[in-house]
């Protein structure tokens, strides 16, 4: 599946905010927001205010970078959170945060979602003792996530997990590091995800 391959920085640029996609170096003063916060392009400073359809467009885009996903597969994660009970945005973020590779990143055992499903597309995790190398692998309450055992020595995981501290692990997993492993322990509710996005406006974009 074609993924953007140009500068992630840029991409933080253009929502004017870090979305950490680069690992170490948006905790640190080389980050690019943190220089320029503005978006890139000859005009990037002089840009207006947008419309209620451009920022509608802005927040899709925003949520489809964080999280590193192409619009085909963007689009189907919402028509699946519509058909679903209960608020829409709520659903689409919950699906979203479920991905065993987001699973992998929150757990610290990689320092970016694009780091996290190159691990896993390398059969680097296992799910509930099984090999899973698809990065859009949906968790459910009580799966456990693991390090393969000839895994553990990798150089860039465990950075990852010295690195961990800094983010935390969300409250609806739990990790052990000893163990290599993290349990997804319950759907998260909007309130535990401390996302820094507007999810009605994306449900805002699609309904048109």
């Amino acid at each position: 599946m074609a993924r953007y391959t140009g500068s992630v920085c840029r991409l933080c640029r253009r929502e004017t905010m870090k979305l950490y996609l680069k690992g170490d170096r948006c905790y640190s003063d080389k980050c690019a927001v943190e220089r320029r916060n503005y978006p890139p392009g000859q005009h990037g400073q002089r840009r207006g205010k947008f419309s209620d359809y451009g920022l509608q467009l802005r927040e899709k885009q925003k949520i489809k970078r964080m999280y590193g996903l192409v619009e085909k597969q963007f689009k189907s994660y919402f028509k699946e959170a519509d058909r679903q009970k209960g608020v829409t945005g709520t659903n689409f973020l919950v699906i979203l945060e479920r991905r065993l590779d987001n699973s992998v990143y929150r757990l610290g055992f990689a320092n970016s979602r694009s780091q996290a499903r190159q691990l896993v597309r390398h059969n680097h995790f296992m799910v509930n003792g099984r090999k899973v190398n698809i990065p859009s692998f949906l968790l459910r309450p009580g799966d456990v996530v693991s390090v393969r055992e000839g895994s553990r020595q990798l150089g860039s995981i465990n950075d990852a997990l010295e690195a961990m501290p800094r983010r935390g692990v969300p409250a609806w997993l739990e990790l052990d590091k000893t163990k290599y492993e993290g349990v997804f322990k319950a759907i998260p509710t909007r309130e535990e995800m401390n996302l820094p996005v507007q999810e009605q406006l994306v449900v805002e974009f699609y309904s048109k």
